[in-house]
């Protein structure tokens, strides 16, 4: 084999192999499209985008997934929605996957929502979160149950035990 054909078949390898070990690849259209709309549907800006739920939902893309300063007090403690725009700057995709199959966190953040999809539509929501760039500011540190925020907050209270 000349080492031109030797060449063009370790990139044909290269090409076909890298996606399915995880190496990231330029984001699609459709994938960012997907990415777009289980953000929506999955409703991620719920907690994520200040002013989603004042407005009816009616907040810029420009604006999405930029954290928030309204925190969720429970039992737990009170949590905040992180900027995730400034979080995906800091963890690459395979970071973002390996959270997703492994994280747990403080209501009301749903990682066991998040596992139930398959990993081509948790890498569509990674690629279009990351594709609005960095904006916003951190959001506050969650807080211990025996802190009291100096932020508005939504109570979340159980009037009776979880379920086993």
């Amino acid at each position: 084999m000349t080492p031109l054909r030797t060449l063009l078949l370790l990139g044909a390898i290269a090409l076909t192999v890298a996606p399915a070990l995880g190496h990231p690849t330029a984001p699609t259209a459709a994938e960012l499209a997907r990415g777009r709309m289980l953000v929506a549907f999955g409703g991620c800006n719920d907690c994520h985008t200040p002013g989603w739920r004042e407005s009816d939902g009616a907040v810029p893309v420009q604006a999405w997934m930029s954290g928030s300063t309204i925190g969720f007090r429970g039992p737990w403690g009170t949590a905040y929605p992180s900027n995730v725009r400034l979080r995906f700057q800091e963890v690459d995709e395979s970071q973002w996957l390996a959270m997703v199959r492994t994280r747990a966190g403080r209501p009301p953040m749903i990682w066991h929502d998040l596992r139930a999809l398959d990993v081509a539509d948790q890498r569509a929501i990674y690629r279009f979160i990351r594709s609005l760039g960095p904006a916003g500011v951190a959001a506050p540190n969650d807080l211990d149950p025996d802190q009291t925020p100096k932020t508005p907050s939504y109570e979340l209270v159980p009037s009776s035990p979880p379920p086993p």
